[in-house]
């Protein structure tokens, strides 16, 4: 893991040199944020993907996704979730604070508003928003959906599918893309199949891709090769899962 946190930071220190994002700070209450914001590459198009981070927050894969997804049009913004002050530098750390925002997961989506309205301010039309997440933000990208946010959709990749049980099931407006490893052993068959029956009850527009021999973080390169440490790259499911990403965005919210 630590191996992984040395990559991880080195990334980012690469990307930042690029110059093509650019640092927003907002504030929830006192407590200080500061997000990253992407501009397309063709002007005057309007759509916006917010993009919620991993576990450890801001990182590489992060940045790199939002300057790809600047080449295909959209504007993008990153969430910062956990706010200066508050970031992990080990996995033990990131597994607690990001263990604290999902059992209170209305401080999660507090800050997800937030990072939408930052979106929205940075040029993308509120009427043409799409979330993406990666593991931890992939939980939060369902539960944009869950709480039915003005957006036209979601992505989950390899993203956390529990829900809070003490609340009902209700309807889901925006579009659902779930992106899972076959093989990821920190979803058990019982939380896939209480998912995929709360998708039916809600009645949701919905699917659920899933890649063989692919296990948790499978986008994530700076996650190694071994499968059997249950996180892992996998370099074809990272391919296909983009793929779908881009049909899926071109049938609810095209770059225009």
């Amino acid at each position: 893991m630590k191996t992984i946190l040395i990559t991880l930071m080195l990334g980012c220190t690469a990307l930042v040199a690029g110059a093509q994002l650019k640092a927003v700070p907002y504030q929830d209450g006192p407590q200080r944020l500061q997000g990253l914001a992407g501009k397309p590459d063709r002007p005057g198009n309007k759509a916006g993907i917010l993009i919620l981070p991993a576990w450890f927050g801001i990182d590489a894969h992060c940045k790199e996704t939002a300057m790809r997804l600047n080449k295909l049009g959209y504007h993008t913004f990153i969430a910062d979730i956990y706010g200066e002050g508050n970031y992990p530098s080990t996995a033990k750390q990131a597994g607690e604070i990001s263990g604290r925002y999902k059992k209170n997961m209305e401080d999660y989506r507090r800050r997800i508003r937030l990072a939408l309205d930052q979106l929205v301010r940075s040029g993308a039309s509120k009427e043409r928003l799409v979330v993406i997440g990666y593991c931890f933000g992939g939980l939060g990208a369902i539960e944009v959906a869950r709480r039915n946010y003005p957006v036209k959709g979601i992505v989950s990749f390899h993203g956390g599918l529990i829900r809070d049980a003490s609340k009902p099931i209700e309807p889901i407006g925006p579009k659902l893309l779930v992106c899972h490893g076959a093989d990821d052993p920190y979803e058990s068959e019982a939380e896939i199949r209480a998912f995929q029956d709360e998708m039916k009850q809600a009645k949701a527009d919905w699917q659920m891709v899933y890649y063989g021999n692919a296990v948790h973080s499978f986008t994530e390169k700076a996650a190694g090769n071994d499968n059997s440490k249950g996180a892992a790259y996998n370099e074809t499911a990272d391919r296909r899962s983009w793929q779908h990403m881009r049909l899926f965005l071109d049938e609810v919210c095209p770059a225009r």
